[in-house]
């Protein structure tokens, strides 16, 4: 009997002639998550198998618990063999050192030419556990402990504790995108519930000195750090915002400043993801909550570029938004106090139904497209792997 950890797929598993590419995606996420921690990983189309140094399982557990692609993990024991009396005898063991008045047993039997049916090896072991310990009953509503039985092709498996993964597509295996990520609360979340759907995320900062401070670019890095501990690592593309940004307050009407810098924005980052090979455009705006979100203003912001654009929160209300922040630690951080260039230069009246040929005929005052150009060619490239960050300045 060896004590293992069995990785449950769930979604993974509808892939059907897709299902081997899925699986080795999340082998591979798994083996360099586990790097340095003698993991054994082997799998097949219905489970996956993580064997190493019992006192490691806790820590290896841990780990598991922050990537995608997983739906349910749990510690349990592989037999030699899917033989019954096997089973009934690891079973007696395992039972003695667990305390508990009540209990079921709940059977899968993927082998479907073993020679009892689920129904029936739950019952013959249900017994086995009533003869083996005493002052216990059956309930099969609300038992303190559930005994989880598989029986697959070559073992048996025993399990007690089932512990819920975070689900979706292992990270990478729909492609990448780049996140436009700020300081602010909704931009993490919608990298993350990226993430969820296989996106590998690169991200996309505009930092705006003097206007913005190192504190605010620093709080990005630290967003893209929590980010990392579900993707395995993070790019993070800076980009220098400032002659833009005070080229359209001197330039352009006051009230359409937000709209003709987002448009600038999406432009640079249009480059960016084209330069990085990403597939689509990831933020996190939703939809009314700042006027340059409503979807007049969409239109128009979208109206510059041609690639594609993910907006994983639009349907969210503010305090749902807030719940995910703060179920994956991004939120304690985005609540900091450092203002990024998005907030810094809001007009006190901002339009909420800008009209594109006005945008256009505004941006004519100065010429952007060069300023593009230069903010793009200058861009710092950091990289956040395992908490650790690696700063390029890549000039083309």
């Amino acid at each position: 009997m060896k004590k293992i950890l069995m990785i449950k797929y769930g979604e993974l598993t509808t892939k059907k002639e897709n299902i081997n590419f899925f699986i080795s995606t999340l082998k591979e996420n798994i083996k360099s998550t586990l790097s340095g921690m003698g993991a054994n990983i082997t799998y097949d189309k219905g489970r996956m198998f993580v064997t190493s140094e019992e006192e490691k399982y806790e820590e290896i557990e841990e780990k598991l618990l922050h990537i995608f692609g997983i739906h349910e993990i749990t510690i349990g024991y592989e037999l030699k063999s899917c033989n019954l009396e096997e089973i009934k005898e690891a079973l007696i063991t395992l039972v003695q050192s667990r305390d508990f008045k009540t209990f079921k047993v709940e059977t899968k039997r993927s082998d479907k030419s073993y020679p009892y049916t689920s129904l029936e090896v739950s019952k013959i072991l249900g017994g086995v556990v009533l003869k083996n310990k005493e002052n216990i009953r059956v309930d099969v509503h609300h038992p303190e402990v559930t005994i989880y039985i598989e029986i697959r092709t070559s073992h048996g498996y025993i399990y007690f504790d089932r512990i819920k993964g975070l689900g979706g597509y292992p990270v990478g295996s729909l492609g990448k995108g780049l996140l436009m990520l700020s300081g602010g609360i909704d931009s993490p979340v919608a990298g993350y519930l990226a993430l969820k759907r296989g996106v590998r995320i690169e991200a996309l900062y505009f930092d705006s000195p003097p206007h913005t401070s190192e504190a605010a670019k620093n709080k990005v890095i630290e967003l893209a750090k929590k980010l990392s501990t579900y993707s395995g690592y993070v790019k993070l593309h800076v980009i220098y915002f400032t002659e833009i940004q005070e080229a359209i307050l001197k330039n352009c009407p006051h009230e359409y400043l937000i709209t003709i810098m987002r448009r600038m924005m999406y432009r640079i980052a249009e480059q960016i993801a084209n330069r990085n090979n990403a597939k689509v455009i990831v933020n996190g705006e939703s939809i009314g909550q700042v006027a340059s979100q409503t979807l007049t203003s969409m239109a128009a912001i979208n109206a510059v570029v041609r690639i594609p654009v993910i907006r994983p929160v639009a349907c969210l209300d503010k305090i749902d938004i807030i719940e995910l922040a703060k179920k994956i630690e991004t939120y304690e951080t985005s609540i900091l106090p450092f203002e990024d260039c998005c907030t810094i230069f809001v007009p006190d009246h901002p339009v909420i139904n800008p009209i594109v040929s006005k945008c256009e005929e505004y941006e004519t005052a100065f010429d952007f497209e060069s300023l593009v150009k230069k903010a793009v060619k200058e861009e710092v490239v950091i990289k956040i792997e395992k908490g650790i960050k690696e700063e390029h300045q890549f000039i083309l």
